[in-house]
């Protein structure tokens, strides 16, 4: 028995029109909010962390009531099929909104459309997938969304230069086209499992706090604190860049660049290798990695961390005016972590969801975007102040993110369950 890939990589494309979306948006809306609007930055950087709090509130319920769901669609594609037009049309008139009213019902009906599908859609891989498989099957989703952000952002920077609505056109177009792809080619399982009442998440939570063995509970604060740690990294390296390095901010974001690419040419890899030896061993490994890359880049010299190492075009950065593209070690240490990244991220959710029965696959998705999404609400926060309180020291994010890998890690030592779980064959059943 194998993973059906090219089922996979279809499913993929459910999560590749979403994370299309979210490039495009996160890229080009703070531009509309203070070019054509004149919003104050403190108030674009509460604006920008709406979608996190719809999804916050959204898709843990959403994820349990698609559990309940019970159509000749399925329990999942009902929620795509509503979600996906509504989020398309919304999203294609974000940029031809001339008054802010219209601005924010147009990212509002994206942001809270966008919440309703996405939790069901990623909940399709388990659905479909053997637990032997999931990590693997994870790995390729989470290439698909890859590879639909760097298209958001390659692509889209380029149509922007045309005109504004395009790259916001084209992430129209290609989550319907997504849509479409999972509804004609995925076909839902029609049998689910029966007579147990579906509890929702806050009581599963509880069921999880009364359990003796308390795995699944370690493993969600884990991903909350790891999370916690990234959006540290993620959302101040530029600045970290420009404050600490020297750099500015383009070459900031090209820098940064090369961890999401290696995280997207380490996903299949990195769900192999959690097939190989087990996905907490994998995600360890991982943490591991990411603490110490986080600090050695705190404890390097700036000048140190801008050594060149070898000429890498497109993702490395020039060191004089108009000189070559170089891969610095700054480049180095973010390629080994963009590896530790994918067996951190790539294993999670294929744990949480082989903590429950297949009944409830939905309603545990919804719980690790519960607490992966609260950390997205949780981490800038805390890290900006943090930033601030030490009088602008860009560098303290390369200390702190590691203290909330190093609780992750510890949390992640005493998890007990989540491995793969073996099918039990139908004569065992009867």
């Amino acid at each position: 028995m194998r993973l059906n890939y090219g089922k996979t990589f279809l499913l993929g494309f459910g999560f590749f029109g979403v994370s299309v979306i979210w490039g495009v948006y996160n890229a080009f809306v703070p531009i509309f909010l203070s070019e054509k609007f004149h919003i104050a930055t403190g108030i674009i950087g509460f604006f920008m962390t709406l979608d996190n709090i719809a999804a916050l509130f959204i898709q843990p319920p959403v994820g349990a009531w698609s559990d309940r769901l019970r159509t000749p669609l399925g329990r999942r594609i009902p929620f795509i099929l509503i979600g996906a037009p509504i989020t398309a049309v919304a999203f294609g008139f974000i940029p031809m909104a001339a008054i802010l009213p219209l601005f924010v019902a147009c990212t509002s009906t994206t942001l809270l459309s966008a919440a309703l599908w996405r939790t069901p859609v990623v909940a399709l891989m388990p659905d479909i997938t053997p637990s032997k498989f999931r990590s693997q099957a994870n790995g390729v989703i989470n290439f698909m969304g890859g590879v639909g952000t760097i298209v958001a952002l390659q692509t889209g920077g380029m149509l922007y230069k045309m005109s504004p609505n395009f790259p916001f056109w084209l992430g129209s177009v290609l989550v319907i086209l997504a849509a479409l792809v999972v509804y004609f080619f995925i076909e839902e399982p029609k049998e689910y499992e029966q007579g147990e009442k579906q509890p929702g998440i806050f009581e599963s939570l509880r069921e999880m706090a009364n359990e003796e063995d308390k795995s699944g509970l370690r493993i969600l604060f884990a991903i909350f604190f790891w999370f916690v740690g990234f959006s540290a990294v993620e959302t101040f390296f530029t600045l970290y860049a420009k404050n600490h390095l020297g750099l500015n901010p383009g070459d900031g974001a090209t820098l940064l660049s090369v961890l999401p690419l290696f995280f997207v040419l380490f996903a299949i890899p990195s769900g192999l290798i959690a097939g190989r030896i087990g996905r907490r061993i994998t995600i360890i490994i991982g943490l591991v990695t990411l603490s110490l890359v986080l600090l050695l880049l705190y404890i390097t010299p700036a000048t140190a961390l801008l050594t060149a190492i070898a000429p890498l075009p497109l993702v490395g950065i020039p060191l004089v005016e108009g000189g070559a593209r170089m891969l610095t070690m700054a480049g180095v240490l973010l390629i080994i972590g963009g590896i530790g990244w994918a067996c951190v991220n790539i294993n999670s959710l294929p744990m949480i969801v082989d903590l429950t029965s297949a009944a409830r696959v939905g309603t545990f998705t919804g719980l690790y975007y519960l607490f992966s999404t609260f950390s997205a609400i949780v981490g800038p926060n805390v890290n900006g102040w943090a930033i601030q309180l030490t009088g602008n020291n860009y560098n303290i994010i390369m200390i702190i993110a590691p203290v909330f890998m190093l609780i992750a890690l510890s949390l992640m030592l005493g998890v007990k369950r989540g491995e793969v779980v073996q099918a039990v064959p139908a004569t065992a059943q009867a």
